[in-house]
């Protein structure tokens, strides 16, 4: 059986997390931080989860909507445990909103470390599959890239501040987009990046 993980389930990741949810495949959340009330507007998080870890929460969820098995792994995704969270994986699905996170999820992916300063061009050669997930600091434009073609910007496409629910639609819309493009790589091994606003899809590769 394929092994996804998919590192973050917060305002992106937990919609991900949900249009995944009937994959036959061994689903692994990693998250350390917890559900905050904030969250609930924007996030696939509840009352019942208030409080807890956010990828216990996702697991408690899933099973106890829908009887489906996810591992939960509550532990900071860092140097010295990254191999061991992400080991293994036929997939890995980057939710994060920083850039060490995923410099460093895509330097195990491709195994090494591109120092983008001095070659701009450089080619990455993926050894691990991942897809990248991003959404602008207001929420309103996603990205999905694989991360042959991604550049890890501490600026610019960030983490989602917007709390207040008024773009969970498109929250929602682009955890499904992102789904169904993991979906399509687990089942005929074909990449397809994109760009997603409320009022346009972009094919980027």
């Amino acid at each position: 059986m394929q092994r996804v993980v998919i590192v973050g389930v917060g305002a992106l990741g937990s919609h991900v997390v949900l249009a995944a949810r009937n994959w036959p495949v061994q689903l692994v959340v990693v998250d350390f931080d917890k559900v905050e009330a904030k969250n609930l507007a924007s996030q696939f998080h509840s009352e019942m989860g208030k409080g807890k870890n956010k990828a216990m929460a996702m697991q408690q969820a899933l099973q106890g909507l829908y009887k489906v098995k996810l591992e939960a792994v509550s532990s900071k995704l860092a140097v010295g445990n990254h191999e061991k969270l992400l080991g293994n994986a036929d997939l890995v699905i980057d939710c994060t909103d920083n850039f060490e996170a995923r410099n460093l999820i895509q330097s195990y992916c491709c195994r090494y470390v591109v120092d983008l300063t001095t070659d701009p061009t450089k080619s990455l050669t993926s050894v691990v599959p991942c897809l990248h997930g991003c959404l602008s600091a207001d929420g309103t434009c996603a990205r999905a890239i694989w991360t042959e073609e991604f550049r890890p910007d501490s600026g610019g496409v960030g983490g989602a501040t917007c709390e207040d629910g008024q773009n969970l639609p498109f929250h929602v819309m682009a955890g499904g987009m992102i789904a169904r493009a993991a979906q399509v790589f687990l089942e005929k091994g074909v990449k397809q990046s994109f760009q997603l606003t409320p009022f346009s899809l972009i094919r980027l590769s």
